[in-house]
C-alpha cells in the first residue's frame, strides 16, 4: 500500500519536474527530490524462511520481522536485541521478541557487524506490532557478505512462499 502511494507520488513529481524543465528551469530541490524518490523505489526488502526481512542501503543493513511474523507473535510485550560491536554470521540467533502468547528468536538474515539497535524497540516493543517495517525495525548492520542478500527471497518469493505454507 505505501509503495503504492510512494509510486503515484513519484510519477507525480516526475511529471510536475518534466512538465517545469520544459518552460523554466527547476530549483535544486524539486531536482533532488525527483531523485531520492526514484532511489527509494529501487530498494527491496528480501526476506528469509524465518520471517526476517532485510533492507540493504549500501553497506548498511536494516533487518525487522515481517508483518507475518508479527500477526502470528501477536502483540510484542519484550525485546532482546543485538548489542552494537556483535559480529554476526548468516543465521546466527541474535535476539528474541515476546508476546502474551508466544517467543520468537531473531535470526540474522546475513553476515556482518550490529552498528546500532532500535532502543526504542527494546523500550516500546509494540512498535513492532504498529510498523513492523517502518518504526519497529530491530537492528542495523554492516554487510559483511553482499552475495547472501542475493539468496535471500524477494517480496515476491516471499509472497509466494506465504501462500504455499497455508497449504
Amino acid at each position: 500500500m505505501l509503495i503504492a502511494r510512494i509510486a503515484r507520488v513519484g510519477l507525480h513529481l516526475s511529471n510536475a519536474a518534466t512538465k517545469s524543465l520544459r518552460t523554466t528551469p527547476t530549483s535544486l530541490s524539486q531536482q533532488w527530490r525527483c531523485f531520492n524518490l526514484s532511489s527509494l523505489l529501487v530498494a527491496e526488502r528480501r526476506y528469509t524462511e524465518k520471517h526476517e526481512w532485510v533492507l540493504v542501503d549500501g553497506t548498511t543493513a536494516t533487518v525487522g520481522i515481517s508483518e507475518y511474523a508479527q500477526d502470528a507473535l501477536g502483540d510484542v510485550v519484550f525485546a532482546q536485541l543485538p548489542d552494537p560491536g556483535t559480529t554476526l554470521q548468516q543465521d546466527d540467533e541474535c535476539g528474541a521478541l515476546e508476546s502474551v502468547k508466544a517467543a520468537s528468536e531473531v535470526y540474522s538474515p546475513i553476515s556482518g557487524k550490529v552498528t546500532e539497535k532500535n532502543t526504542t524497540v527494546e523500550e516500546s516493543p509494540g512498535l513492532v506490532n504498529s510498523s513492523c517495517y517502518e518504526k519497529g525495525w530491530l537492528f542495523k548492520l554492516t554487510v559483511s557478505d553482499p552475495a547472501e542478500i542475493e539468496k535471500l527471497m524477494s517480496e515476491e518469493q516471499y509472497k509466494e512462499f506465504l501462500k504455499a505454507a497455508e497449504h
